[in-house]
């Protein structure tokens, strides 16, 4: 790809990034710096297909700002006014419930800083909101606005977030972050918070297991340096917390502020750019959105094309973006968003406002779980007519039983669960002793773990099952677990929690505070049953036509032998990007069987007996993974 750039100075920041190293504030000015947007948005565009594949999310969402009456006066909002002046507004909750569509997925809340509302009108709005559409999450109320409750209503931000939480919220947006620059502060809006409030609070809302969004309000009078560092300090809080679901830049809408950026609007390059660089720098956050409200659909859907991999929603009542001068349509239909990321050659997925896939509106899509352990099937896989979507096991079994996968590597507990639609492949992820990535992270000896509680990360279908029969079986013992949405750093109030995957490689590393005793799953089942463990293992869609089946086991098969000959770099990348170093990659990867053979069919056997004799999720037994949440619609909002 190399040979292609343009301008050269591009080269050794690509080469950085295949070594897994991270870009510094001086690379990101060579990158806002650089002409060659065709080589940028290539770079951009091969960071967002390791990370989400095919992928491109949308969501079927609903934007209230319940008033524009605020209490501060920003330069640069044109949104805002006081009681009594004209377009002044305040809705009542039965006229913001009767505004919501019954079929929702999202409630995006945001709105002014209101001089008068008591704090139990919050509460009852996010209340209401949530008996009214149950199926929807509400993702509301920006850092400013949890800043001002926090003042206005005297109480801990963490009080506040966390009955929040109890009301019904799913998560908060990103939006008043603006600039993390002090000059900009104090010269456009100091009344408002700045950076340390703002990441405090969020913060604060991933530790209590509520994850957020971030944004950048660039194209005003900010300097790349400016842009730069604001990414860099969201990214040092994001290594510590886990808890930002995506960043959005958003582009400045001049309206009638009077600020006057050169040119007037962002151009689209500058939008482009932008997106590119921040996949480039942000490279712990998940997903990068192309916010079409404040783009256009023009420029939104090329983006998609240089690292975005989220177009936002439908975005049905948005007023900040659009009283500001914003061009876009006011809403932008389903099947709209659809054409679009068809058009780009990529999947439509649905998503929910944690980015859990709830619909995928493509056939021929191969679920790749997006775990060090399931690359080497991958470094070499040629996709021909399907298309990849990287999914997490729980979360693949779910589209497995809408018909929404052809294939994939199925979390085993799904597999048996869905064996009159699965034909099963030959090739697994299984392992004999240590696995490092299924651990229980704990506070607490095994014995000692009866009476507490423990939290189990959301993204498990295998490895919650596997510790109930070890619990169980093994040891005696059946303490209460419980799902834990959100980030990883909200588990400090469990006696142990169970990860997986590449999170629980980076704490086996880098440790989980407050959790000193480690136990790996895979070596308490082989020093118990003397047999490997298979967490999971290949299976097509029986409905797939025979000679997509034939193709696809001739790919796979030829992916892995590839792979086994000449061990891709590509591993090393993804293991560099967990903290680990290449050798400790290697050995990781050396302690996996990746074909079925008959030990491992025979574990299969012996671990579907021990789990058909548990008491059933939510039954009479105390073990009760957290019910699986089933929404109808796809969700998240407008202004992030």
């Amino acid at each position: 790809m190399i040979d292609d750039f343009k301008d050269k100075k591009l080269v050794p920041l690509w080469n950085k990034i295949e070594q897994g190293e991270r870009l510094t504030l001086d690379d990101g000015l060579v990158l806002f710096h650089s002409n060659d947007l065709i080589s940028l948005g290539k770079m951009a565009q091969r960071v967002q297909q390791r990370m989400s594949g095919d992928a491109v999310y949308f969501a079927v969402n609903q934007k209230i700002e319940p008033s524009n009456i605020c209490a501060l006066a920003c330069r640069f909002c044109n949104f805002s006014t006081k009681e009594g002046q004209a377009g002044a507004y305040d809705m009542e909750i039965e006229e913001i419930i009767g505004k919501i569509a019954p079929d929702i997925g999202e409630v995006h809340i945001t709105g002014a800083l209101h001089p008068y509302r008591p704090w139990e009108y919050y509460l009852d709005m996010v209340r209401r909101i949530k008996k009214h559409v149950p199926q929807a999450d509400i993702k509301a109320f920006t850092a400013i606005e949890i800043d001002y409750f926090h003042k206005k209503f005297r109480l801990p931000v963490k009080s506040i977030l966390q009955q929040l939480k109890e009301a019904g919220l799913s998560a908060l947006p990103g939006g008043g972050a603006e600039v993390f620059s002090e000059r900009l502060r104090r010269l456009l809006f100091p009344r408002k918070i700045g950076a340390a409030t703002w990441l405090r609070i969020h913060a604060a809302a991933h530790r209590l297991g509520i994850p957020t969004n971030a944004t950048l309000l660039y194209g005003h009078v900010e300097t790349y340096a400016e842009r730069l560092t604001h990414m860099l300090r969201l990214r040092e809080v994001q290594d510590q917390t886990g808890g930002f679901l995506t960043f959005i830049p958003l582009a400045f809408q001049p309206g009638s502020t009077g600020i006057k950026p050169r040119p007037e609007y962002t151009s689209a390059v500058d939008d482009l750019k932008t997106i590119a660089v921040a996949r480039l720098m942000l490279d712990n956050f998940p997903h990068i959105k192309a916010y079409w409200v404040m783009l256009t659909e023009e420029v939104a859907a090329a983006a998609l094309n240089f690292g975005a991999d989220d177009l936002d929603g439908t975005v049905g009542g948005e007023k900040i973006a659009h009283d500001a001068g914003a061009t876009s349509p006011m809403e932008l239909a389903k099947e709209r968003l659809i054409k679009i990321i068809h058009e780009a050659g990529k999947i439509p997925v649905e998503r929910d406002g944690c980015y859990h896939p709830l619909d995928i509106h493509r056939e021929k899509v191969i679920g790749k779980i997006p775990y060090l352990n399931s690359v080497p099937f991958y470094n070499y896989f040629e996709k021909g007519s399907f298309k990849m979507l990287p999914v997490v096991p729980r979360w693949m079994g779910l589209l497995s039983l809408k018909d929404k996968i052809s294939a994939g590597i199925f979390s085993l507990m799904d597999y048996l669960g869905q064996e009159d639609r699965l034909a099963m492949l030959d090739f697994c992820i299984a392992c004999r002793a240590d696995v490092q990535s299924v651990l229980l992270f704990s506070r607490k000896k095994w014995p000692d773990l009866d009476s507490g509680k423990i939290g189990i990360t959301d993204d498990t279908a295998t490895s919650v099952q596997l510790l109930r029969v070890l619990l169980k079986h093994k040891y005696g013992l059946q303490p209460q677990l419980v799902r834990m949405p959100g980030p990883v750093c909200a588990g400090r109030d469990y006696a142990a929690v169970l990860l997986i995957g590449d999170e629980a490689l980076k704490r086996k590393k880098f440790g989980l505070p407050g959790f000193n005793k480690v136990y790996d799953l895979a070596t308490e089942w082989y020093e118990w049953q003397n047999l490997p463990f298979v967490f999971a293992l290949w299976a097509q869609n029986k409905s797939l036509a025979a000679k997509d089946k034939v193709a696809l086991h001739r790919q796979i098969d030829q992916a892995l032998r590839a792979e086994e000959l000449h061990p891709s770099s590509l591993s090393t990348l993804h293991g560099g990007r967990i903290g680990l170093t290449p050798r400790e990659t290697r050995d990781y990867l050396a302690g996996f069987t990746f074909r079925l053979g008959e030990q491992e069919r025979q574990a299969i056997a012996v671990f579907r007996r021990l789990v058909a004799s548990l008491d059933p999720p939510g039954g009479e037994g105390r073990a009760v993974p957290a019910p699986v949440r089933h929404s109808r619609e796809g969700r998240d909002g407008a202004k992030k």
